[in-house]
């Protein structure tokens, strides 16, 4: 699992998506989501916009990516 370190523990999940480098742009992370490719804590996530917080654990495809 890789942890990607944030400056104040909380990020909306398409920016995370892009300072993860799984995307270019916010319109690559909207696709991916629309797909049901992205999971939040084990969930399926469909909202680019969710608000995830230091410890959430966001899952696309083998990838486990944990907010530092």
């Amino acid at each position: 699992m890789r942890e990607i370190a944030t400056s104040d523990g909380f990020i909306r999940l398409g920016q995370f998506l892009k300072l993860a480098n799984v995307v270019e742009s916010g319109s690559d992370a909207r696709a991916l989501l629309e797909d049901g490719q992205v999971q939040v804590n084990g969930e399926v996530e469909e909202r680019r916009g969710r608000q995830l917080q230091r410890g959430d654990v966001v899952t696309v495809g083998d990838a486990d990516l944990r907010v530092g």
